[in-house]
């Protein structure tokens, strides 16, 4: 495997832990707003989303029901997600060639 498809394998997995943490972030809130207790924005969960967390945000959102009232998350969530779903497939793209697929 060449330098560039380690490298290119390595911001995939940087983007797999952005989508982990956005879902987290989304089930903290979640469990935080069950409880009365201080939440999480809704900048920072939607910034999360948007910075390649959106498959996270949007499994989150869909998994324990929550912020799907909001206009901003029903059409940001998965917009974000359908970014995060191109930048991988681009990414991926040059390192499947690589390997013949």
């Amino acid at each position: 495997m060449s330098q560039q498809a380690i490298m290119l394998m390595s911001i995939i997995l940087v983007i797999i832990l952005l989508n982990i943490h956005s879902f987290y972030l989304f089930y903290k809130d979640k469990q935080l707003s069950k409880t009365g207790a201080y939440r999480i924005s809704e900048k920072r969960l939607l910034s999360s989303s948007l910075l390649l967390g959106g498959i996270g945000a949007l499994w989150a959102m869909r998994s324990f029901r929550h912020k799907t009232k909001h206009a901003k998350f029903i059409w940001l969530v998965p917009l974000s997600a359908v970014i995060t779903t191109v930048v991988v497939v681009c990414l991926l793209f040059p390192i499947l060639q690589e390997l013949k697929w």
